[in-house]
């Protein structure tokens, strides 16, 4: 701008001054927002005039300081709020769409908060010092190959874990169904979830059932509810298994969306043993199958067809992941069910069906978007598999049961 004189910097400075204390000392925060710019500017001006300023075009940066002034201290959201609300968007974001208050995910030291009351919000408690050099476990693969940590038995603290997910108030939602025979199941399902599924968290669990009525009467947890939502029968039970992902995804884009915050679906036909808490809450979480977790990658059960849409080329695959207990942000789990369903519905139009159902679709998603935690096979054993030594917990089993009876 050709400034040569360096008093010509005082109005500026001033500018910027006025614009600063304007919003302090009148406490603007809306719609008197250029008050302080414009007092800027008339103190800009008449300094122009004192110091015998005749170049217009110097007045801009003393406006802009002005602006700059005020806005380096207000809330942007603030200060734009009087833009119109955006209607709601279904697509999905990365994080989950349940809206929140800004104190439930960060905490925001203001001027009149005391410092100790800002860093007392983890409670006092006793634990081993972590070492980095000293490895809880060395049996066992901790990190997958992209950084995702792997979920054992002695590689967390669940009390340090609680304490920080209580801060953040989220909600846990189960999709699980009960169709034809597999109403047997809701009982001890629920009993065991109730005792051992995210003790101490809100959790909602989504029963779809075509068999409302034979549902027992549970008396479950303060912090967990039951949510009974009937659901079609099919002939088949693969018919059953595959729309999983569609019903799934649609309750999302209509409910759940606005009701929790993580989401996970789970097999009807299991039981928990061991408690099962936050180490599994994260954006994408897949399941590692106990039958397949030491197999080669051409040994496991991909689809490798290359005209399902469900296939995955030979020498591809990372883990082969169980389509009993995945799940992660409500927003990545409607991601993956709409994808996974649409997958099967262009299998169905040409004729074909993935080798393990919607299961097969699921690891085909997967492998190209990766899993931000892996839960490893003690969430989910096969009672029919002896366990070795690396399972040292069994937290969720598979019922023993007649496959072909219940199915029929």
């Amino acid at each position: 701008m050709d400034i040569k004189k360096v008093h010509i910097v005082i109005p500026i400075v001033m500018a910027g001054i006025i614009g600063y204390f304007g919003t302090e000392i009148m406490d603007i925060k809306k719609v008197h927002i250029l008050i302080p710019i414009v007092m800027a500017g008339i103190i800009g001006y008449l300094g122009t005039k004192i110091m015998d300023i005749k170049e217009v075009h110097i007045l801009i940066p003393i406006v802009m300081a002005g602006i700059i002034g005020y806005l380096g201290q207000t809330d942007l959201n603030e200060a734009f709020s009087v833009l119109p609300s955006i209607p709601h968007i279904s697509r999905p974001s990365s994080q989950p769409v349940r809206q929140v208050d800004l104190d439930e995910t960060s905490l925001v030291i203001s001027r009149q908060t005391d410092l100790n009351e800002a860093f007392s919000v983890l409670p006092r408690m006793s634990y081993p010092q972590p070492f980095v050099d000293k490895p809880q476990r060395t049996d066992v693969l901790l990190m997958s190959p992209w950084l995702a940590p792997i979920m054992w038995e002695g590689t967390f603290n669940r009390d340090i874990l609680n304490a920080q997910y209580r801060q953040k108030k989220f909600v846990v939602g189960v999709a699980t169904f009960a169709v034809k025979k597999y109403v047997r199941f809701i009982e001890g399902f629920l009993g065991s979830a109730n005792k051992f599924f995210l003790s101490g968290h809100r959790v909602n669990f989504y029963l779809f059932t075509d068999h409302p009525e034979k549902v027992p009467s549970m008396k479950l947890a303060p912090e967990k509810s039951l949510f009974i939502i009937p659901v079609q029968n099919y002939s088949r039970w693969q018919d059953i298994s595959m729309n999983r992902m569609d019903i799934i995804s649609n309750r999302i884009r209509t409910h759940w969306h606005y009701e929790v915050d993580y989401l996970y679906s789970m097999d009807i036909d299991v039981q928990m043993f061991e408690h099962i808490g936050v180490e599994i809450i994260d954006t994408l979480v897949g399941t590692i199958s106990s039958w397949q977790y030491t197999k080669p990658r051409d040994s496991n059960s991909y689809e490798r067809r290359p005209e399902s849409r469900a296939a995955i080329p030979s020498g591809e695959g990372d883990f082969y992941y169980a389509a009993s207990f995945y799940g992660g942000s409500v927003s990545e789990v409607y991601k993956l069910t709409t994808a996974c369903f649409k997958g099967v519905t262009e299998d169905r139009a040409n004729g074909i069906e993935a080798k393990w159902h919607e299961e097969s679709h699921l690891n085909k998603y997967l492998l190209y978007h990766k899993p931000t935690r892996l839960l490893s096979p003690e969430y989910y054993w096969d009672e029919e598999l002896p366990r070795p030594q690396i399972i040292r917990v069994k937290r969720l089993s598979s019922v023993r049961k007649d496959l072909e009876e219940v199915r029929s």
